[in-house]
């Protein structure tokens, strides 16, 4: 869009105040009806407004009626995803084991596995037509977008694209997973090419590779990877497939499914719910934060050095100012978050086979160092934990992914379980998810 001309400027700064004034609300007011912003209790605890079998996130115990901070526990359909990762290690297509597994209910044998591998791999192929008139148009230097424009843009290609029905949902869900790595790459590329001026490589995604090697495969200028970076990248799209009907951006799909809306609007929805960096795009604010670690503190191996410059950041007087240390804290999790404990462990060897240990243990000292500082600076009586997004974007790093696809991959993940409570919701035939809001504004009379 255009800028405003010189001469609107002042009309506008005059519309912006009347825009701030009209729409600040006294803060009083929410405690005085008792708001749940952000759909959370005074406690923090989230209200509870739906039912799924979908998926668990565990953050407490519970001892004599009283809950007790405990390790973190995620359930994808009842099964502990720490004892699924276990079982995948050494093997491919993990992913899609926990794709069948969210959708379906069922932890899949070799036999139900094959089959399913190969329906998703038919699939994965993007058309040249969409490619050339969808994708290398209009390139986006935010890949999120991109991959709203496109996911919409497909409607238009579906003859059953209003069909709301179960089995018509499950296929656009089961195409969509698979489609949505290429496009993603695919739109990489474009704007690198179209607005960094750099080689446009398209590369035709293989029948015979795992969504994880698929995504490598072509990213890659060479197209060669290493069994653990593909290993690694298979168990970090597991372990952000899924967490529970509360997130922001599930939460979106369950309340646009509510409406009756087609699944390409549903899932564009979320995945504008997941760009957000308070969302998915946590984890290139925790990189970004490395980066100013790293270019502030001399000696990484100094503790009183960054204890010092993680202070500042605390305070508001370093990195962003916001006075956030990213990737540090769950809004359920408080011994541990799963997900982090495992990353981080594929995060090490990844490091030692890259000969990057040092940057290893410089994320492991700020985790250490940051739980102790953030308690005390936000007064927290509860542990504190690295959340998933603490070494993701490491991982990512470290597997030659750049940055403009960080949050992409997320989104990639996610969809499996998008897509699952989507179906959740359609089965159930729930109602359309409209929470109230109070008017505290003041009626006037309309003077002519």
């Amino acid at each position: 869009m255009e800028r405003l001309e010189e001469s609107h400027a002042a009309h506008f700064r005059q519309l912006l105040q009347y825009c701030v004034q009209s729409h600040k609300i006294d803060p009083d007011l929410y405690t005085e009806y008792d708001v749940k912003r952000g759909l959370r209790d005074s406690n923090g605890n989230g209200v509870l407004t739906g039912l799924t079998k979908i998926s668990d996130v565990v953050g407490y115990d519970v001892e004599d009626g009283k809950k007790v901070p405990a390790a973190g526990r995620l359930y994808y359909q009842g099964y502990d995803i720490r004892n699924l990762v276990e079982g995948f290690i050494g093997h491919r297509f993990s992913f899609e084991t926990s794709v069948y597994l969210l959708l379906f209910g069922i932890l899949p044998t070799k036999d139900q596995l094959r089959p399913f591998v190969a329906m998703l791999a038919e699939m994965h192929s993007i058309s040249g037509s969409f490619l050339r008139d969808v994708i290398l148009k209009a390139s986006n230097s935010n890949i999120m977008n991109a991959l709203q424009r496109c996911v919409l843009t497909l409607y238009t290609y579906d003859r059953e694209a209003e069909d709301v029905s179960v089995s018509n949902v499950l296929r656009q869900s089961l195409q969509l997973i698979a489609k949505l790595p290429a496009i993603a790459v695919y739109s990489y590329y474009a704007y690198k090419h179209f607005r960094k001026d750099n080689t446009l490589l398209i590369r035709n995604p293989k029948k015979d590779f795992s969504i994880a090697e698929n995504i490598l495969w072509m990213l890659r200028e060479d197209g060669c990877f290493t069994p653990l970076e593909a290993e690694a990248l298979d168990i970090a799209l597991v372990l952000h497939a899924e967490h529970g009907g509360g997130n922001n951006s599930t939460f979106t799909d369950h309340v646009v499914t509510s409406s009756g809306t087609d699944t390409y609007s549903a899932i564009a929805a979320s995945i504008g719910s997941l760009k957000g960096p308070k969302h998915g795009g946590a984890n290139l604010k925790v990189q970004d934060m490395f980066e100013d670690i790293m270019e502030n503190c001399g000696d990484w191996e100094n503790e009183e050095e960054l204890s010092a410059y993680l202070t500042k950041i605390l305070n508001q007087q370093a990195f962003d100012r916001k006075g956030l240390i990213y990737g540090i804290g769950h809004a359920v999790y408080t011994e541990s978050d799963p997900r982090a404990v495992i990353l981080k462990d594929l995060a090490e060897k990844l490091a030692r086979e890259k000969g990057l240990q040092e940057e290893f243990k410089l994320y492991d000292r700020v985790e250490r160092l940051s739980k102790p500082l953030v308690a005390q600076h936000r007064r927290l009586f509860k542990p504190i934990c690295a959340n998933v997004d603490f070494y993701s974007g490491l991982i990512y790093r470290m597997l030659g992914i750049p940055k403009e696809l960080f949050t992409s991959i997320f989104a990639i993940s996610r969809l499996a379980g998008w897509s699952a409570h989507r179906l959740e919701e359609l089965v159930n035939q729930g109602k359309i998810i409209r929470p109230a809001y109070q008017y505290v504004g003041s009626h006037k009379n309309l003077v002519r």
